[in-house]
C-alpha cells in the first residue's frame, strides 16, 4: 500500500491509482495527523510513504525507525514535478522486498536510495 502524505499533489495520487496502486491519502482520510502517527500507520500497513516533508528523514534516522520505506520528493517547479511523477510510478513498479526499509529521495534527475 502507498501512503500519500498530506502534501502530495492529488495528480500523483490519481496517477498511482490509475496504474493500479492502492493509495491511502492522508489528505483525504487523516488530515492534520502528526508525522509520528503517519510513520506508525506506514509501519502497521507495511506501506510505502510518499512525502515532500524532509522531516521524515529526521524521524527515521534520529529515532532509528527501520520498519518502513519512505520516498521523499524534491523538486523546484511544476515541470520537475511532472518528470518525477513518471519516476515514482517506475520506481514503485520495480520496487521489491529486497528494497524494503529504505529512504529514497527522488529529484527530476536522480534517485538516491539509503538503508534505514
Amino acid at each position: 500500500m502507498i501512503i500519500a502524505d498530506e502534501n502530495i499533489d492529488s495528480s500523483l495520487i490519481f496517477k498511482l491509482r490509475d496504474f493500479g496502486f492502492e493509495v491511502f491519502s492522508i489528505k483525504e482520510n487523516l488530515s492534520g495527523e502528526s508525522d509520528k502517527n503517519i510513520i506508525q500507520l506506514t509501519k502497521e500497513k507495511k506501506g510505502i510513504l510518499i512525502t515532500e516533508d524532509k522531516d521524515f528523514g529526521e524521524w527515521v534516522f534520529a529515532h532509528n525507525i527501520k520498519e518502513c520505506t519512505i520516498i521523499l520528493l524534491r523538486y523546484k517547479n511544476v515541470l520537475e514535478f511532472e518528470i518525477m511523477e513518471d519516476k515514482v510510478v517506475q520506481l514503485l513498479r520495480n520496487l521489491d522486498d529486497a528494497q524494503a526499509h529504505k529512504f529514497i529521495t527522488i529529484t527530476h534527475n536522480k534517485i538516491r536510495i539509503r538503508e534505514i
